[in-house]
């Protein structure tokens, strides 16, 4: 789930702030939302049809709704230049409609990639702090040293360091929007501060004795189970309760497969703009292979797949063996298993490129967060960071 920039609302009140992917697509609604409630484990949704038989040799032609214009108004108005138009996500924006025009605080959970940050910002786009900024800090990704001080500012000589004073991000985000991504990894020391700045309104920069008023709307995202890390005393419960006023759960991408086919279009488009390959079309059998893959990385992972397709086709349509091995099935459970060659294989190599592949898809989900990547591998980050230095593993360029 992204947001397409460029779109252009008609009213300040019914506007999205862009993202970063693309130009604006037609909006479409397969469904009517239901009743303003989230489905905590919604089953996943049919895939858009692809074709009887997805091995042919075609080109994907991608359906069209035949629904009149009129209805599409009926999709909620903090979804308009949204990719996507399944009932589980039109249920997330359905509640983001209802409650935008207060100041109550929002918590927003999901995987890694499911575009947390756009529900965030719809919020604040159809809020009556919508004129105000909208200031995000991600919480995972600063040093707890420098956390503090991003946060609330510092004074001059505050620390070694600190030539100058600096107005933090509550002060940046006064009469606006104050969206703090990954919560869950809020040391406690800050936690204690930020359930000031809920209660009370109040904060205090680094160095300063002053207090400070702070006039901002908290919107906070996770994708850990808070709950748990509140029984396993990693997360203030009063916080927690502070920060839980509002909860909107974004579903992952393999439950709401019905988006994939017009998501693989949008990011086919940002991808050629992009990158100046002219590859407007992609194999049924190729579309197939991309409804079927889970994407435990979510819309992110999506998108760098369909970049690197564009990036790596030789034709003028995407292929299969255009897509990773991951996509294609190569060892994943309910497809074909790679297969011993007749002459044998290089087994320690053919062991470090799946264990590469592996610690890139726990960077790339993680947003390259090294702590949460080691989680996911089940290694000491210190470990990880000895690994990617032996086997040379760097982001991508862009």
């Amino acid at each position: 789930m992204y947001q397409i920039p460029g779109s252009t609302p008609p009213a300040p009140r019914n506007s999205v702030p862009p993202s970063l992917f693309g130009a604006e697509l037609p909006l479409r609604l397969s469904e009517r939302p239901a009743a303003a409630t989230l489905p905590p484990l919604p089953e996943p949704e049919p895939m858009d049809s692809v074709a009887p038989d997805a091995t042919r040799d075609e080109t994907y032609t991608p359906r069209r709704s035949s629904l009149p214009a009129t209805a599409l108004r009926e999709r909620p108005a903090s979804m308009r230049g949204v990719v996507g138009s399944s009932s589980t996500l039109v249920d997330v924006f359905a509640i983001v409609d209802r409650v935008a025009d207060t100041d109550c605080t929002v918590l927003i959970t999901g995987e890694s990639g499911t575009g947390k940050e756009l529900v965030a910002r719809a919020v604040h786009g159809q809020s009556p702090r919508r004129d105000g900024p909208f200031a995000a800090v991600n919480c995972g990704a600063i040093p707890e040293a420098l956390l503090e001080s991003e946060l609330f500012g510092h004074t001059r000589g505050a620390f070694t360091g600190a030539h100058q004073a600096k107005p933090g991000r509550i002060a940046l985000a006064e009469r606006g929007t104050l969206f703090l991504d990954e919560i869950g990894e809020l040391s406690l020391a800050l936690q204690v501060k930020l359930l000031r700045v809920l209660q009370s309104r109040e904060y205090s920069p680094v160095g300063d004795t002053r207090v400070l008023k702070a006039d901002v709307r908290v919107v906070a995202a996770t994708n850990i189970d808070l709950e748990r890390a509140v029984a396993e005393g990693r997360f203030r419960q009063d916080l927690y309760y502070r920060l839980n006023v509002i909860m909107l759960h974004v579903p992952e991408l393999k439950r709401r497969a019905s988006d994939i086919p017009e998501l693989v279009e949008h990011f086919m488009a940002t991808a050629r703009e992009k990158t100046g390959r002219q590859i407007a079309h992609i194999s049924r059998a190729a579309m197939q292979l991309l409804c079927e893959y889970t994407w435990p990385g979510n819309v992110r992972e999506l998108e760098n797949t369909i970049e690197r397709a564009v990036l790596l086709c030789a034709g003028d349509r995407i292929e299969p063996s255009d897509l990773p091995v991951r996509v294609r099935g190569l060892g994943t459970p309910g497809r074909n298993s790679p297969k011993l060659p007749e002459s044998g294989i290089d087994l320690r190599a053919a062991v470090e490129s799946y264990e590469n592949d592996l610690i890139r898809q726990a960077l790339d989900r993680t947003g390259w967060n090294k702590n949460r990547a080691a989680h996911l591998l089940k290694l000491n980050r210190t470990t990880l960071v000895e690994m990617m230095k032996r086997k040379r593993i760097a982001p991508r360029a862009a």
